[in-house]
């Protein structure tokens, strides 16, 4: 009878943690339920950005209008319409629309939308009138003088745009004030603008520069929602520190407007991507995220008023930074061009000074076996080999708990109609053999960072995006694509996550279950059912993880029981110790 009530209580036990899990993970640990697709994204209606109502004094609003539904076109036929002047470098493609002077077209080189070969590259840019309008404005404000807007027609000089070949737009008002635009680019994601204002008109002029993000709409897939451990929505070095707010916050602030006095750089972050807005270094801006009508999104920063004497001009200079969120590439910008804590556009969470380092092991180990699979593998015989002392004090405290085993039998049966004293004359016999029960959890306990890390590393960085490993893994920062339930994918369904059982799922059962056969067995009869659960309900419970976690536990595995079968082969009078 009391095994019968062991075993329910540990099968209910079980199915609390497996149900709970699941909860857990979803809401803390969100994980693609395919290969990653990136995706474009828009409001309710599709419409674009249109002026804020409750733009700050401090920002100059660009004055998008506002687009009707049905006039919503594809992105082709928006670019085909012509006075583009094209973007040509070794990350991006693109092109700046004449009409109002934006970058408003870009897609990024490197990167593909899903894994097939003949994927299209990731489009970050779209230009207004299409459903996912996204795109950078340079603009100025001002009073008594008109100044170029969103339908403003620039004049070019220079027919494409390069990391050699500048290209300046102009346009003059009736009024004597000129406006160009220099815009350069280098070889990855920056773009630099310089804003000039000439007045050859007859009486001083007071204007205002800024920058701008717009975007339409945010992020549908679930995966790619704001969430306790990946931030997606309106980022920046804002007011001296890095800030990470949502879009719910924007909305729900007076006039759909949250200001801050000064700014690094802000912008909007995807999982991967960052579209951002950066001053000239060490220039004083104020800044705003604003909720717009029609589901539209803006980050802009403006600067001071300024006095533009006849016959002179001001030049200021404005950075946008658009694609991908590379480790190496934001640090060099961080460090190279003075944007402060652009690092920080990847949400690495509290855990940075432990997450990096593994970031950049793992990178470099990559680079030297061309596999990242294989470079995984590395990393975790280099953290087993860094936590071997440990693990030879765990290894030391199971065999004595196993070798005292039949004391703490004896002592069960004596004291079993009196658990207080049985708790205590075991804890006697712990002290009186030098045994710390708790020595096995340490291993653990250090385990639980380093998943956590690999996992953020897995999730966050775009290294890790599309890297395959061997066979049907073309993937690692995705689960497993083969499911048992659905025969490997030939029924035309997919599982749920909690029952997405693939064959690194079953390989990480089995070598748990192995590891555990290894373990000397618990003297608490629930415990005894829970261990020999355990195994299989970690298999669900790590079924919906990236594929790369599951390999790193698995090797993990595998390495541990390898130590213990050495040990038991160094010490045979271990395991012929008895177990009762």
């Amino acid at each position: 009878m009391d095994d019968k009530r062991n075993m329910i209580t540990a099968i209910l036990l079980s199915v609390a943690i497996l149900i709970g899990w699941n909860f857990v993970s979803e809401k803390f640990f969100p994980t693609p339920d395919k290969p990653d697709v990136t995706k474009t994204v828009a409001g309710p209606d599709g419409a674009a950005p249109a002026a804020a109502p409750g733009q700050p004094a401090a920002l100059p609003a660009p004055g998008v209008p506002a687009t009707a539904p049905q006039a919503i076109r594809p992105v082709e036929a928006v670019l085909a319409d012509g006075n583009r002047i094209p973007i040509d470098t070794p990350a991006i493609k693109g092109s700046i629309n004449l009409v109002g002077a934006r970058v408003d077209d870009i897609t990024l080189s490197k990167y593909r939308q899903t894994i097939k070969k003949d994927s299209p590259a990731v489009r970050l840019f779209a230009p207004a009138g299409t459903k996912a309008a996204y795109f950078a404005s340079i603009g100025w404000s001002a009073q008594g003088i008109v100044v170029p807007g969103a339908t403003t027609v620039w004049t070019a000089s220079g027919t494409k745009l390069t990391p050699s070949t500048p290209v300046t737009l102009s346009w003059a008002n009736t009024t004597g004030q000129t406006f160009r635009i220099e815009y350069s680019i280098d070889d990855d994601y920056l773009i630099t603008a310089k804003q000039t204002i000439a007045n050859t008109g007859a009486a001083p002029v007071a204007v205002r520069s800024g920058t701008y993000i717009d975007r339409t709409g945010k992020p549908t897939d679930p995966h790619e929602q704001d969430s306790w451990t990946i931030h997606v929505g309106p980022t920046g070095y804002l007011d001296g520190k890095s800030n990470f707010t949502n879009y719910d916050e924007v909305e729900e602030a007076s006039n759909g407007t949250v200001s801050y006095t000064a700014a690094g750089w802000l912008g909007f972050t995807d999982k991967y991507w960052l579209a951002a807005v950066v001053p000239a270094k060490g220039e004083k801006v104020s800044a705003a995220f604003n909720s717009l009508p029609g589901g539209a999104y803006r980050a802009a920063f403006a600067r001071d008023l300024v006095e533009v004497a006849p016959g002179k001009q001001v030049t200021t200079t404005s950075r946008v930074f658009a694609g991908a969120k590379e480790v190496s590439t934001l640090s060099h910008y961080q460090d190279d061009q003075g944007i402060t804590r652009l690092s920080n556009a990847i949400d690495w969470g509290w855990f940075e000074f432990f997450e990096v380092p593994i970031f950049k092991l793992l990178d470099w180990l990559f680079k030297q076996v061309g596999n990242f699979g294989v470079a995984i593998m590395v990393l975790t015989l280099i953290i087993r080999a860094l936590m071997f002392p440990i693990a030879q004090r765990q290894f030391g405290s199971m065999a004595q708990m196993r070798l005292v085993q039949p004391k703490m039998k004896a002592l069960q049966e004596r004291y079993k109609d009196d658990k207080p004293k049985m708790q205590q004359e075991l804890m006697k016999l712990y002290k009186d053999e030098k045994i710390n029960p708790l020595a096995g959890c340490l291993p653990i306990l250090i385990q639980i960072p380093i998943f956590y890390a690999l996992y953020k590393v897995l999730m966050l960085t775009i290294e890790m995006r599309h890297q395959p490993f061997i066979l049907w893994i073309k993937d690692l920062s995705a689960p497993d694509p083969l499911h048992i339930l659905n025969l490997f994918g030939l029924l035309p369904f997919t599982p749920p996550s909690i029952l997405s059982i693939g064959i690194l799922a079953v390989i990480l059962g089995i070598t748990m279950f192995l590891q555990f056969r290894l373990n000397p067995q618990a003297t608490d009869p629930v415990q005894q059912q829970v261990f020999k659960i355990m195994p299989w309900l970690f298999m669900f419970i790590m079924a919906p993880f990236a594929a790369g976690l599951l390999l790193y536990w698995i090797t993990n595995n595998i390495l541990s029981i390898a130590q213990q079968q050495w040990m038991y082969r160094k010490f045979p009078q271990l395991k012929a110790a008895p177990a009762k």
